[in-house]
C-alpha cells in the first residue's frame, strides 16, 4: 500500500470462476505492456475501502477493508466483522493451519483469524514505536510483516500444528533499511522455499532480498519498479504491483535472487490504483484501492492473466 491522498458471519465459499468472463490473452514482447483486455471484475459488495488480498482454498480469495479491518471472501457477504479500531492492509494465508494473517497499518498491529470460521485467533502489537504495518507473507516457519516507516521486520512463529509464538523483531541492514522516503518498505514475499525474503521498497522503486536469519539485505540487480506496492512470488517469477502506474511488472528472477529481468508488463483498463494481487492458478486477482479516485464508494477485484 501507498499512502492515500486524502462480529463474525457464516462462512460462505465462493468460486470466482463461476463469475469470470472470457479473458483475451495477447503475447507481449519483453518489457512491454500487453494490450489491455476487457477486464473481468468482482465487486467487493459493501466495502468502504480496499487494499489487501490473499488466496484461499481452490479459487477463492479473502479481501480486506482498509479503513474498517473487515474481511470479505470474494463477493460473499461479510466474512469477518473486525472490532472497531482495526485496519486491514496486506494479508496472507496459512491454509494448512487455516490461518489468515492481516497487517494492521497505522495501528502497529498484526491480526490472525481462522479461515474456516472467521474467528479471531490472535492480536499482536508488533511495534509501539510508530510506523505503518503494511504487508505480510508466510515463510517456512512463520509470518513476516513489514513496516513502511522503520527498517525492521516482525516475525510471528507458527508451529507444525498451527500454534503461534511470540513476536520477534528483525533489524535490517543494507539498502532495505533505508527510511529516507515518506513510504519505504511495502510488499513482502517469501522465496527460495522460504529461505529468503523479498521486500519491495516504494520510495526507491526497488526490490531487495533479506536474509531472515541476519537481516542483511541486497538489491535485486536489473529491476526497476517505480511505485511498487504488493508483490507475489511463485518459483522464479515475481509479480510487482505498481499502484500509481496502474500496472504489474512480471519479473524473472535469477536462481540466486541476485538479479532479475522484467519480462513483461500487465495492464488492464479496469485498474484504478491497484495495490496487491493474489495468484489463483494462472490468474492474478488484483485489488483496486482507488486512492486517487475522489469520492470512490465502490471497490472491486480485477482478474487478469498472470502472463
Amino acid at each position: 500500500m501507498s499512502p492515500s491522498p486524502s462480529g463474525n458471519h457464516p462462512h460462505t465459499c465462493l468460486n470466482w470462476q463461476d463469475n469470470r468472463a472470457e479473458l483475451l490473452v495477447i503475447p507481449a514482447p519483453l518489457a512491454s505492456a500487453k494490450p489491455p483486455a476487457a477486464p473481468s471484475v468482482i465487486e467487493l459488495t459493501g466495502a468502504s475501502s480496499a487494499e489487501g488480498i490473499a488466496a484461499g482454498r481452490g479459487s477463492t480469495f479473502f479481501a480486506g477493508d482498509l479503513a474498517l479491518g473487515d474481511i470479505r471472501e470474494g463477493t460473499a457477504q461479510l466474512f469477518i466483522d473486525a472490532p472497531a479500531g482495526r485496519a486491514a492492509v496486506g494479508m496472507t494465508t496459512d491454509l494448512r493451519n487455516s490461518l489468515l494473517f492481516v497487517a494492521g497499518g497505522g495501528t502497529g498491529q498484526g491480526y490472525v483469524y481462522n479461515t474456516d470460521t472467521g474467528a479471531a485467533v490472535a492480536e499482536y502489537q508488533l511495534t509501539t514505536l510508530g510506523g505503518f504495518i503494511n504487508d505480510v507473507t508466510l515463510a517456512r516457519d512463520g509470518a513476516w510483516f513489514t513496516n513502511s516507516n522503520r527498517g525492521e521486520l516482525y516475525f510471528v512463529p507458527v508451529g507444525h500444528h498451527g500454534e503461534l509464538g511470540d513476536v520477534e523483531t528483525l533489524t535490517l541492514s543494507g539498502p532495505a533499511a533505508d527510511t529516507s522516503s515518506a513510504f519505504n518498505l511495502n510488499g513482502i514475499a517469501a522465496a527460495a522455499g522460504g529461505r529468503m525474503l523479498i521486500v519491495a521498497h516504494s520510495g526507491n522503486g526497488a526490490l531487495y532480498t533479506v536474509n531472515p536469519a541476519t537481516g542483511a539485505s541486497a538489491a535485486i540487480a536489473g529491476v526497476s519498479v517505480p511505485a511498487v506496492d504488493g508483490t507475489t512470488v511463485k518459483g522464479d517469477t515475481l509479480w510487482a504491483v505498481q499502484n500509481q502506474l496502474n500496472q504489474i511488472s512480471r519479473v524473472s528472477l535469477a536462481s540466486d535472487l541476485s538479479s532479475g529481468v522484467v519480462q513483461g508488463v500487465i495492464a488492464s483498463p479496469g485498474f484504478q490504483t491497484p495495490t496487491t494481487a493474489a495468484l489463483l492458478g494462472n490468474t492474478l486477482a488484483v485489488v483496486n484501492a482507488k486512492f486517487f479516485t475522489p469520492g470512490a464508494t465502490d471497490f472491486e477485484v480485477v482478474l487478469v492473466p498472470a502472463r
